[in-house]
């Protein structure tokens, strides 16, 4: 499949095609949809193949609750948001249950997408605690399906449809294809009434 920034920019992905994207171009093909991302935007700068290296490697064992603190770095030596995470998190905050928030996947996606390998949880901590929001980042870009399904349900006109995924999945096929936002708004259903009416 021919392939320019421009594509890459302006279409929505799935993680398995852009993995096979990679696999086409012997590019890198584990991690994060960010960094396939970032694998393929090297490849179209012209960067070699063969010079485009992973960002991680997926055979690092997952850290325990009393490995992580607060120097622990974010990427290289096995951290992950899992149960022992949560448990350091509640420490720190000194709370009896702690809730990962997105921010902080969206912030691990952009170290591991930058490769800053300096990057540890005591600055999570102070970027978190800096910043009420973050948004616009390329992570972000996981979640538009979600969001997108997410977003339909809540508007009342879609409980007029028995298949309601079914209209979700047609309605986001069409913006996935567009070079629109891709975002559910209530204009969709009139956009495409006739593709979705019997439904």
């Amino acid at each position: 499949m021919q392939l320019t920034k421009n594509d890459l920019a302006k279409h929505y992905f799935y993680k398995t095609e852009l993995i096979q994207l990679c696999r086409e171009r012997r590019l890198p093909t584990y991690g994060t949809k960010a960094e396939l991302n970032y694998y393929l935007s090297c490849y179209l700068d012209g960067v070699p193949s063969k010079e485009i290296q992973p960002l991680r490697t997926n055979n690092r064992k997952a850290l325990t609750k009393t490995d992580i603190n607060l120097d622990t770095k974010l990427i290289g030596e096995g951290f992950t948001f899992n149960e022992h995470a949560r448990l350091f998190f509640a420490n720190y905050y000194h709370v009896k249950k702690f809730s990962f928030k997105k921010e902080m996947a969206i912030i691990k996606r952009r170290v591991e997408t930058q490769n800053q390998t300096e990057y540890t949880v005591r600055d999570l901590i102070k970027e978190l605690e800096n910043s009420k929001k973050i948004v616009n980042t390329p992570a972000e870009q996981t979640y538009q399906w979600n969001n997108f399904v997410r977003d339909f349900n809540q508007d009342p006109a879609s409980k007029e449809f028995t298949s309601r995924l079914k209209v979700a999945a047609i309605l986001w096929k069409f913006v996935r294809e567009s070079e629109q936002p891709k975002k559910y708004s209530h204009a969709l259903l009139h956009q495409y009434l006739q593709q979705i009416q019997d439904l």
